[in-house]
């Protein structure tokens, strides 16, 4: 899938978000190795801490039908300001991707901008860290 494609995946799964405190929906399209695409959508909970965001649920389904590699990361929100994934979902990526891992981001109207996780999350917490 190219680029696009991938932005507009991670703005179509925004119309399943469950956003009843922030009205803040975000969308992600994650791709794996292989090609495939896996969505998810941001579902709040009134004890925000319990909340899951958009990036973490695209991750958990392409796990759950084991995939552990990826390629790239769209994400969009509601308001296309091209936000990017939080600390917790980018600790998230890193558990199974590099640092050149792309992350792109919806500007809306000014296109998509890219980054690398490690720019995002320099110095991530990884088995190394733990002495594994």
């Amino acid at each position: 899938m190219d680029d696009e494609e991938l932005i507009e995946a991670a703005r179509d799964v925004q119309s399943e978000a469950y956003v009843p405190y922030s009205e803040y929906r975000v969308g992600a399209a994650l791709e794996t190795a292989d090609g495939e695409v896996y969505v998810g959508c941001n579902l709040e909970n009134a004890n925000y801490s319990n909340s899951l965001h958009a990036e973490e649920v695209a991750v958990a389904e392409a796990l759950k039908d084991g995939h552990r590699e990826f390629a790239v990361v769209a994400v969009s929100s509601g308001n296309r300001d091209a936000v990017t994934p939080c600390g917790m979902c980018r600790q998230t990526l890193a558990e199974f991707c590099d640092e050149d891992f792309r992350v792109l981001c919806d500007a809306g109207e000014d296109g998509i901008r890219e980054h690398r996780l490690g720019d995002l999350l320099p110095e991530t917490i990884g088995p190394e860290t733990l002495g594994k």
